[in-house]
């Protein structure tokens, strides 16, 4: 399989992971889900694919969870019910990650639906059933060469193979949900914090659709070391 740079094989169970940080976001992410769901949530003709997501998940908790019948408690002490609403609401209720659904069986893989809590600078609603280089609009490095490229990574992901990479920027605040719409500007000046954003691409066995979720990390920049701070842009060294 070919593989793009920062992207590398890791073991399915490395793939979830619970941080120091799990409590708060997992309270942020169940606010959002109840106050705004419309904003992070695009669910239309995924229950399949959810449902197979919610499973793999299941499978993957780890110590701290208790799974009974029909629900799980989570590490934090919120019980969330296992039927009721959309799987793909109960498998994000249960873990720190966002999952978004990608649809690789027409000649365009396109974004079928997920549910994103913590957008870095994007819209769900507006990226929704575009191909991979229309959702990457309007970002210019992602042209149709590099778009290609990750179509056919796409195609070589193997079930229980997934694949992981990061992804990092630079923001004035420490917000986790932060979305913008492709028209709107993104003030960049005085960046005080660093996103970080771990990926990992898992296939569906059954369904044959690419999760891709996101574990997201915010870190202030006063508190990296030294040498972390020179490899940044030059206007946040000082």
């Amino acid at each position: 399989m070919m593989r793009l740079p920062g992207i590398a094989p890791i073991e399915m169970g490395d793939w979830l992971i619970r941080d120091e940080v799990y409590a708060p976001q997992m309270a942020l992410a169940d606010e959002l889900i109840a106050t705004r769901r419309a904003d992070v949530a695009q669910l239309d003709g995924i229950e399949a694919q959810a449902e197979e997501l919610l499973a793999l998940v299941l499978a993957r908790l780890g110590a701290g969870y208790e799974i009974g019948t029909g629900s799980v408690r989570r590490p934090d002490g919120v019980k969330v019910e296992l039927t009721g609403d959309h799987p793909a609401i109960v498998a994000r209720r249960l873990v720190q990650e966002d999952f978004l659904f990608h649809d690789t069986r027409g000649a365009a893989h396109h974004l079928c639906g997920g549910v994103m809590c913590f957008p870095a600078s994007w819209s769900l609603s507006e990226k929704v059933g575009r191909d991979l280089l229309r959702v990457h609009d309007p970002v210019d490095e992602y042209d149709a060469n590099l778009a290609a490229r990750v179509q056919r990574l796409f195609d070589g992901i193997k079930p229980d193979r997934p694949l992981m990479r990061a992804n990092w920027n630079l923001y004035r605040d420490a917000d986790l949900f932060h979305p913008r719409t492709e028209a709107a500007r993104r003030d960049k000046g005085n960046p005080r914090f660093m996103r970080v954003e771990r990926q990992c691409l898992v296939r569906l066995p059954k369904t044959g659709a690419v999760v891709f979720s996101i574990h997201t990390y915010v870190v202030p920049l006063a508190a990296l070391s030294a040498h972390a701070r020179a490899a940044l842009p030059q206007p946040v060294r000082g």
